[in-house]
């Protein structure tokens, strides 16, 4: 079969060429295109087998030890306080960032200059510099409210950065749902706040989970804001108030120090696992949701 195909796909191909030499731009354009996706491709994988082949021959079971020391420099401590830190953070920004997004698709008025307002400050906030949501978390969260060096001003801090990015794609994925599921729905005699729940929202899962997972992302990696506002106590949090370490913080502290460098890699390895199995685990809840 794919002996029968072969001469089809050439001819195709010879097709596309034969269109390519009528117009030399389209031949300039298609060549561009082709050479930034083959460069991001290799920054990716170059990226990627450098971090696993500097880091791999140097995980130890001393990095996973329960208690940090100087000795094992464990990041056990941090790997609990990112998975805190990321579903404090989520519980926080996630509905916010739903509910807004609704509230723009299904009950703001076409045209409202509120809306317009909204949207631009959201499409605003993606841009700004982590470092100013950590100023700003410190200033107001860890000073005005005294809340300290603590996993819940970071948490709030996160969650401010994370949220305009759950909107804007909560919102897309809203606005993406055929209105012809709507209607059926008003048909059978549904009410407006049914539809949302039942309906609108469930079909928009994968676009919303697309958000989720970008969001956690900036969380796992951010490093300036949780610095300013979460501290770097590389110990097991016994509450939200206490002081904690991410990974992506205990990465920079051990690079920073200059004496762990062969265990920062080893933590950027245990780093990037972490943000593939969370890809990958949304990745198959958003296929769940959708088939059923």
């Amino acid at each position: 079969m794919d002996e029968a195909l072969q001469p089809i796909n050439v001819q195709s191909a010879k097709q596309k060429l034969k269109s390519y030499s009528g117009n030399p731009i389209s031949l300039i354009l298609a060549a561009l295109v082709g050479l930034s996706a083959l460069i991001t491709v290799l920054t990716l994988v170059f990226i990627i087998g450098y971090i696993l082949i500097k880091g791999i021959p140097n995980l130890t079971l001393d990095l996973f030890q329960p208690e940090y020391n100087s000795e094992n420099v464990s990041m056990f401590p941090s790997m609990v306080n990112t998975v805190c830190m990321t579903a404090l953070s989520l519980l926080i920004a996630g509905p916010l960032g739903i509910l807004a997004a609704v509230y723009l698709v299904e009950y703001a008025q076409k045209g409202n200059k509120l809306v317009s307002v909204i949207r631009i400050t959201a499409e605003t906030l993606t841009g700004i510099p982590s470092i100013v949501y950590g100023l700003f978390g410190m200033l107001f969260f860890v000073t005005t409210l005294k809340w300290g060096f603590s996993m819940l001003a970071g948490a709030f801090t996160l969650a401010i950065m994370v949220l305009p990015v759950i909107m804007r794609t909560t919102e897309e994925a809203l606005l993406s749902v055929p209105d012809m599921y709507q209607e059926a729905s008003f048909g059978l005699g549904a009410g407006k706040l049914r539809t949302i729940f039942v309906v609108i929202l469930p079909s928009a899962v994968p676009g919303i989970l697309s958000g989720v997972i970008l969001s956690i992302g900036r969380i796992v990696g951010e490093t300036a804001a949780l610095m300013y506002t979460a501290g770097t106590v590389a110990e097991l949090p016994s509450s939200v108030m206490s002081s904690t370490r991410t990974l992506s913080v205990h990465m920079y502290a051990l690079s920073n120090e200059g004496l762990y460098t062969d265990q920062a890699y080893a933590t950027a390895v245990v780093l990037l696992l972490i943000i593939l199995l969370i890809n990958w685990v949304s990745g198959r809840i958003a296929r769940k949701i959708k088939k059923g």
